[in-house]
């Protein structure tokens, strides 16, 4: 059996099982395998192709900060890359028309934000369809994502859900603060499993629960000291290593395709923001300040830093 077909035998295994008290080590326990195996999966894939899949996705690290377009093939991502940066990426009707990844810079109050327009991914990128595994490599190495969605087929497709699965499929944690949690591996000793709060979310033996997960992993002795009251995904996250947490905010382009209530009710999800690059709604130039690159501003997290001459008072005049 190939390592696809036992995660997809795990993930049915997982649907189900009735999420309970009872349940809880159980789940615990295929969730540890199923991340295992994913990133067997993974480590698989990237082996085997030598430096030819990667070929135009490396690309140099300019600017202040970097943030990867993500969505799917023809929801406006090149045009959106043109009104943000000024950057000429070939715009089509048809699906699938930017096939490598294009560097723009954006300049926002006095930084520059390097933006990465990336192939358009399907459902299952994350186990290697398409040009899914180097889009999602250039996401990791992101500061930010900026998830562009088309508002016309959102509403029957759920793209947002399946590009939210596939981004947590590989590591990458949205929107997500890494767990309080302390895990140091030793050579001898065995496991000693510690909190600081209530674990109500473990079930009624946590330390049992970790420990099992760390088999899975071939971990025999290590320290774990948890200061929040985490959830089974989280103790893998911490357990496994390699995950990523990234800011991440929505895009909701096209909206002059749909009625004015689905604006209003894609207008309410959370991290999100509607508009259209064809009729510049929320979008302007490279050159105005509008409201994208003020979101994008907000989740990268920076901070302008004024400085003035020694001996000198500061001006003030800007």
């Amino acid at each position: 059996m190939g390592v696809m077909e036992k995660i997809k035998e795990i993930e049915a295994e997982m649907a189900r099982t009735q999420k309970n008290k009872a349940t809880n080590y159980h789940l615990g326990t295929l969730k540890a395998k199923l991340a295992k195996l994913r990133n067997e999966l993974l480590i698989e894939q990237g082996g085997g192709g030598g430096g030819g899949p990667s070929e135009g996705f490396d690309v140099a690290r300019l600017g202040d900060a970097r943030v990867a377009l993500i969505g799917f093939p023809s929801v406006g991502k090149s045009t959106l890359q043109c009104s943000l940066t000024g950057t000429e990426s070939e715009a089509a009707a048809y699906e699938f028309t930017t096939l490598t990844c294009i560097p723009g810079t954006m300049h926002y109050k006095g930084s520059k934000v390097q933006v990465l327009d990336l192939p358009g991914i399907i459902e299952g990128a994350a186990h290697g369809k398409g040009r899914g595994r180097e889009v999602i490599a250039c996401a990791r190495n992101a500061d930010a994502i900026l998830i562009v969605l088309d508002a016309g087929k959102e509403g029957l497709n759920r793209h947002r859900e399946i590009l939210e699965n596939e981004l947590e499929t590989v590591g990458i944690r949205l929107n997500e603060t890494p767990p309080d949690v302390t895990f140091k591996k030793k050579a001898t000793g065995g496991v000693r499993f510690a909190s600081t709060v209530p674990l109500t979310k473990l079930g009624p033996e946590p330390e049992k629960l970790a420990t099992q997960i760390m088999r899975e992993y071939r971990i025999t002795s290590a320290d774990l000291l948890a200061r929040e009251d985490i959830t089974v995904d989280q103790l893998v996250d911490v357990i496994v290593g390699n995950r990523v947490y990234k800011p991440c905010c929505y895009f909701y382009n096209k909206i002059d395709t749909i009625t004015i209530e689905e604006v209003d009710q894609l207008a309410r999800m959370p991290h999100s923001l509607v508009g259209s690059v064809a009729k510049k709604y929320n979008v302007g130039g490279p050159l105005e300040d509008d409201p994208l690159k003020a979101m994008i501003w907000k989740y990268l997290g920076l901070t302008r830093i004024y400085t003035k001459r020694k001996g000198q008072q500061p001006d003030l005049a800007e």
